[in-house]
This record gives C-alpha cells, structure tokens and sequence, in this order.
C-alpha cells in the first residue's frame, strides 16, 4: 500500500495555523505504523486514546471559535444599544463627553462615533475607551 509521505513544510503549516484535521491524525498513525517496531506493536487501546484526545481538541477548536463569534456579536449588540446616548471617553488627545452618533465595524470590532457637547464628532472609539454612560 502506497502512502504519501509528511514533509516538514505540511507539519509546520499545520502547527503554525494550529488547526488540525482527522487527515492530520490518520497521517501521525500511519507514521506510527510505518515506523513501529515489529516486536513491540502499538496496542489498540493507545490508538483509540489517542483518537479520543484528537476528537476532545477539534471539540475544544470548534467551541472556541463559537465562543468568539459570540463574543464578537455580543460587542455590536452592546455598541448598537449606546446609539443615542451620552458617554463619556477617553482618547489620545483627553477625555471627551458627548453623544453617540454613529456605529461602524473596523476588523469585526465595534468602533463609536460621538457628537462632543463643544460640535466637535469624534470617530474611532472602542467600547474599552468609555468610561460612563448615561
């Protein structure tokens, strides 16, 4: 039976993405396979451990990921319920008092737009920024 081989280049592609896939497991197995000693082969129990501890990490990759999409939704949910308030900021140049105008989406990160008491519009706030709200 004929096998492709793992070239360092795959492994580390693998790694430094750190996603991992079943294609991934089946090829450290088959490896194992390949490599193992005829004297002392791998027991069937080791295999079933170690497909168990891959399927617990892709659950794991998969609930992370679903917890930052929540995590992200949430932060629009709560940018979009200051439109029309009075907050408070601080920026680069100080702190700045005014109403929420305007909500835009910079790389999936909620960012405000005030209307300061002094006419000025501010853009580019972050919800970590403010520091009240009324």
């Amino acid at each position: 039976m004929a096998t492709a081989s793992i070239d360092a280049t795959s492994a580390l592609g693998s790694t430094a993405s750190a996603k991992l896939s079943m294609e991934d497991l089946l090829r450290v197995m088959l490896t194992e396979l390949t490599f193992q000693d005829p004297l002392k082969p791998v027991e069937n129990k080791d295999f079933m451990a170690q497909i168990a501890q891959f399927s617990s990490l892709d659950a794991t990759q998969r609930l992370n990921q679903n917890l930052e999409q929540l995590l992200a939704l949430q932060s629009v949910n709560q940018s979009i319920g200051l439109l029309g308030k009075t907050v408070s900021a601080t920026t680069d140049t100080g702190s700045i008092t005014g109403q929420v105008v305007a909500l835009s989406l910079q790389s999936g990160q909620p960012q405000l737009t005030v209307a300061t008491t002094d006419g000025r519009t501010v853009a580019g706030i972050a919800i970590g920024q403010l520091e009240t709200i009324r």
